[in-house]
């Protein structure tokens, strides 16, 4: 190797002058193979740039030579055509994400599921910060029939006189949640997160229409709930992917007493799958917590608003959501319910972004739409505004 150094060292040597005249000229070339940095060129240059002393040129080229680092062309050439190795660019741990535009939970670079549960390291918010858990709806609903003298099978449970309330009235919905802790079993994984949320909903049926009544709340029914959310991300069959599974604790009531008191208490498993962002589905599969006949306002309600839940949803276009909800009893009756829904997104949100609100269109028909009507079979129309993912 330093013979060959010093071979190109006495060539360029001879041929200094010309080295010269073309230093004067244009920049010169690296000399040697991958040199292309500035400080190799004006080192080339300063001793090709000596005076008629061939000894002293020779000994500038054979010191610049010896600093040179060598390659074989074809470890060159190897480099330059190495192929990385392929990776699965649909695993949360490896896509490629664009900066965060906003907070994670709110980033629409991350999947429905992935925001709504907060899976990734990407899209978390945090712990005790107030998110939005079913919409928060404000409609004017239309029922096939109104319970005006709630009914129940247990002792002392059904109302004694009829209230003439009207079958059209006002819709209320509240609810929110909180993530209240976060990467229990999941320490070290490099992005999905498990969490522990609490949730509460509230709704109402109000009688706006009715003013003879002096419009009071028909019923407004009260659900907190604790749950568990593990996340997954498993390949299914078609291009669908498992993405949570979890545990949860609720327990749901009326807030009255007898004769129209109503409430339960449930655990439940759940799960949730979904094709790209376009569609996902949800699923809860639930078990009564038993209490004494002494304190059970209405037996057998899981034989009239169900054990399982499956919800579906599909993104039909950036403004539009389309979505059903059906419980089944999981027993010889077909009792249940169907809910169909449609959300339009109204507005841009901040600095342009999609908004929050939404015209919300819904049909519902079965068992259960209330806590009163447990036992009551109907079917209400509504339209109104929702807020959803806030």
């Amino acid at each position: 190797m330093a013979a060959a150094h010093r071979t190109a060292a006495l060539a360029l040597a001879v041929l200094a002058p010309a080295g010269a005249a073309l230093a004067q000229g244009a920049p010169a070339p690296s000399m040697a193979p991958g040199s292309t940095s500035t400080g190799d060129q004006a080192a080339w240059r300063r001793c090709a740039a000596l005076p008629d002393d061939n000894q002293a040129r020779l000994a500038c080229f054979d010191q610049w030579a010896g600093q040179q680092a060598w390659q074989s062309p074809a470890a060159t050439a190897e480099a330059a055509n190495a192929v990385p190795t392929p990776v699965d660019t649909t695993l949360p741990a490896t896509r490629i994400i664009e900066v965060a535009r906003t907070e994670g939970c709110r980033d629409p670079q991350y999947s429905d599921l992935s925001r709504f549960w907060e899976l990734e390291s990407g899209s978390d918010c945090g712990t005790f910060s107030f998110r939005g858990y079913r919409p928060i709806t404000v409609s004017v609903a239309a029922g096939s029939n109104v319970n005006r003298m709630p009914t129940s099978t247990a002792e002392g449970s059904s109302a004694t006189e009829s209230t003439p309330y009207r079958r059209t009235e006002n819709r209320i919905q509240l609810s929110v949640r909180t993530k209240v802790a976060q990467g229990l079993l999941t320490q070290g994984h490099p992005t999905l997160k498990d969490s522990i949320w609490f949730g509460y909903t509230q709704q109402s049926y109000w009688q706006l229409f009715t003013p003879e009544l002096s419009r009071p709340f028909r019923t407004t029914d009260h659900e907190p709930e604790m749950m568990y959310v593990y996340p997954t991300d498993a390949k299914l069959p078609f291009g669908w992917r498992w993405r949570y599974s979890g545990i949860g604790l609720v327990h749901q009531s009326n807030g009255q007493s007898k004769p129209l008191s109503r409430s339960w208490n449930r655990a439940y498993l759940m799960t949730g799958l979904e094709l790209g962002n376009d569609i996902n589905v949800r699923a809860r599969l639930w078990k009564r917590l038993s209490e004494s006949a002494s304190s059970d306002d209405n037996p057998g309600i899981s034989d009239y608003m169900g054990r399982l839940e499956l919800a579906a949803f599909w993104n039909y276009d950036k403004d539009n959501t389309l979505g059903a909800t059906m419980r089944h009893s999981l027993a010889n009756s077909d009792r249940g319910s169907l809910r169909v829904e449609w959300l339009q997104t109204l507005g841009s949100g901040f600095l342009g972004s999609k908004s929050n609100l939404r015209l919300h269109t819904q049909l519902f028909s079965g068992y259960g739409d209330s806590m009163i009507d447990y036992n009551r079979k109907r079917t209400v129309f509504s339209v109104g505004l929702s807020l959803v993912d806030f």
